[in-house]
């Protein structure tokens, strides 16, 4: 049992004696184990012993206030004691994710959330935890340090009626629920609050922790802010019942909506500085808005329909086209701020990756981002989801291409400034895609360019195969290649996007695992892991040609490569059958839920 609390000081605060019990907090588990709980405006990660081991709040770029993933302080667990086996699954179309423990007495759940459609001021993160078969016995953990662990909290009191609250930095937590939880304390960390909880078969307990950088209003009701988040879940997540795998890309969206705030921005990752490759140093932070991204996402949507995800990534587009113009970026915080530069936090890191935040995108130019927003306005047009605004944001956009076409860009994988064969490519393909419905004049300029692009790129850059190459500089092979004739740049039976497809199945490919492109001359899996994106791209490339049992073996090879939360993280480490990279994808999700909804249906032409 744990020690009972001490009187509270003269200033009604509760001190952590020195005989508190100690807990040392969860290790990090294989990343295929975490879930996602999202809400739009933040998103937690939870481990199987029921440890949410990240939480960035109020925002995703915040600092977090729940950081042992990488190494910091601060984390919120709900676990059996004694041996226990886990599993869990998310209630259908919703984030509502739902741990399940068997342990030696019975079964135990804890359905988790985080009260959806967030607030973009206060996170309220619920957890239910039920007896579902015989008697349970679990230790609950709250241990809040704000700014990845740098402020511990303070101030920490109990109300009358059981409920805890407390500062750390700039942020307030209130718990409610756990009024019999007493101060506890960790060897190289500050107090946290612990208590054993024993239920008889059938009873349950909520939990309510609230987190705002503003004074908390009345405590929610947990009945309450439990149907709210089904019923809006059920409102948010769309059917899809025609695609090729119904329930995988019903998740894949709810994934995307779980990403995707009030202001419409999408972040590419939940999560920072997790290893894509151990030691190898490409460990970054992705909780931030990448243009290409949110547009594969918007266009993604738009193949199954004009779903809200589709306005979202329209208006969160042409609000950065209309703002920064020729010179907008490739990447955002999801409140269209700028991404600030990359440093490092003096954490321990993710085992195998590092503690950055930030991110150096800051820095880049990347040309394609202009295509894409392109490709996105023409399928929200075809769903007559395109305003004047974005027929403005249009303009912006090819005017951008017309002035910068021949600028050296990072690229689609953000590397050395080149004239890059897919930048090129893609402008050309959503020139000619949205010129299809534009007004006369606009379209013989748009048609125009976009012939012009493809003309240059393909005398500076076609290789002596009849095969694009990456750039003029480099001769080599890359998956970004498939793209742009699958967007409508060349046809599909242009002897150029043949040779491609064909050249890079044969050197970049191994068992249906698909790579970006070869980094030395090393065996392909040894450089990186594979790339799901890429091969989601195998899978609608070979659709475009008519290979439908190709296409499809492509397609559930990649859409295997998931843990049991089914979450994709980039790449996939082919030998040991493990995630790497942040978690969860958003375009790797993006193009499965596209792949799910083409492959039934026959290649446009």
């Amino acid at each position: 049992m744990l020690t009972p609390p001490p009187g509270p000081d003269r200033n009604g605060n509760h001190v952590t004696p020195p005989h508190a019990p100690q807990y040392d907090p969860p290790p990090p588990h294989v990343l295929r184990e975490y879930a996602l709980i999202a809400d739009g405006e933040r998103g937690a990660l939870l481990g199987p012993r029921g440890d949410i081991a990240w939480l960035c709040a109020p925002r995703w770029h915040s600092g977090a206030v729940f950081s042992s993933l990488i190494g910091g302080a601060g984390h919120y667990t709900v676990s059996p004691r004694g041996r226990f086996v886990w599993g869990g699954f998310y209630e259908d179309g919703t984030l509502i994710w739902r741990s399940r423990w068997t342990t030696g007495s019975g079964i135990v759940e804890c359905r988790e959330a985080l009260a959806f459609p967030g607030d973009p001021r206060r996170a309220v993160l619920l957890r239910r935890i039920v007896a579902v078969e015989g008697p349970a016995d679990l230790t609950v953990r709250l241990e809040p340090h704000a700014d990845f662990g740098a402020h511990p909290s303070h101030r920490t009191r109990r109300d009358e009626d059981g409920t805890w609250s407390g500062h750390g930095g700039a942020l307030r937590w209130r718990w409610s629920g756990a009024a019999a939880a007493r101060p506890s304390r960790h060897p190289r960390h500050s107090a946290g609050l612990a208590m054993d909880l024993h239920l008889e078969p059938g009873d349950r307990r909520d939990l309510v922790l609230e987190l705002s950088e503003e004074p908390l209003p009345e405590k929610p009701d947990a009945p309450r802010a439990w149907s709210a988040t089904e019923a809006a879940w059920r409102r948010e997540t769309p059917a899809l019942d025609a695609g090729l795998a119904p329930g995988d890309a019903r998740h894949a969206y709810t994934v995307l909506r779980g990403l995707t705030g009030s202001t419409g921005g999408m972040v590419g990752a939940a999560t920072t500085s997790l290893p894509e490759r151990s030691e190898a140093g490409r460990n970054y932070d992705y909780r931030y808005v990448w243009i290409r991204d949110q547009c594969y996402a918007g266009q993604a949507v738009a193949a199954a329909g004009p779903h809200p995800l589709l306005d979202d990534a329209v208006r969160f587009v042409t609000a950065r086209l209309h703002e920064h113009g020729p010179r907008t970026a490739p990447a955002y915080t999801v409140t269209g701020g700028r991404v600030p530069d990359q440093r490092t936090l003096g954490l321990s890191g993710y085992p195998g990756g590092y503690d950055r935040v930030g991110n150096r995108v800051n820095r880049q130019f990347q040309l394609d981002v202009f295509g894409e927003a392109l490709l996105l306005f023409a399928a929200a047009h075809r769903h007559g989801r395109l305003d004047a605004d974005g027929w403005r944001a249009a303009g912006i956009a090819a005017d951008a291409i017309a002035r910068r076409r021949h600028d050296p860009d990072a690229g689609i994988w953000e590397l050395d400034d080149r004239e890059w064969t897919h930048s090129r490519l893609s402008c050309a393909a959503g020139l000619r895609s949205l010129a299809k419905d534009a007004p006369a004049g606009r379209a013989r300029t748009w048609t125009a360019l976009a012939d012009s692009l493809v003309a240059e790129t393909a005398a500076t850059s076609t290789h002596p195969s009849g095969r694009w190459q990456r750039s003029p500089a480099d001769p080599g092979l890359d998956a970004a290649l498939l793209l742009p004739p699958l967007r409508g740049a060349l046809a599909a039976d242009d002897p150029r996007t043949v040779r491609t497809l064909r050249a890079y199945a044969r050197e970049l490919t191994d068992d249906h695992y698909a790579y970006r492109f070869r980094h030395d001359a090393r065996p392909l899996a040894e450089a990186e892991g594979a790339f799901l994106l890429c091969g989601y791209l195998m899978a609608l490339a070979e659709h475009q040609q008519g290979n439908r049992e190709e296409a499809l073996r492509w397609f559930e090879r990649n859409r295997a490569a998931c843990g049991p939360p089914g979450l994709y993280t980039e790449e996939y480490d082919v030998a040991q059958r493990q995630l790497r990279g942040n978690v969860p994808q958003a375009f790797v999700h993006a193009l499965m839920l596209e792949t799910s909804v083409r492959l039934p249906t026959a290649p446009e032409p």
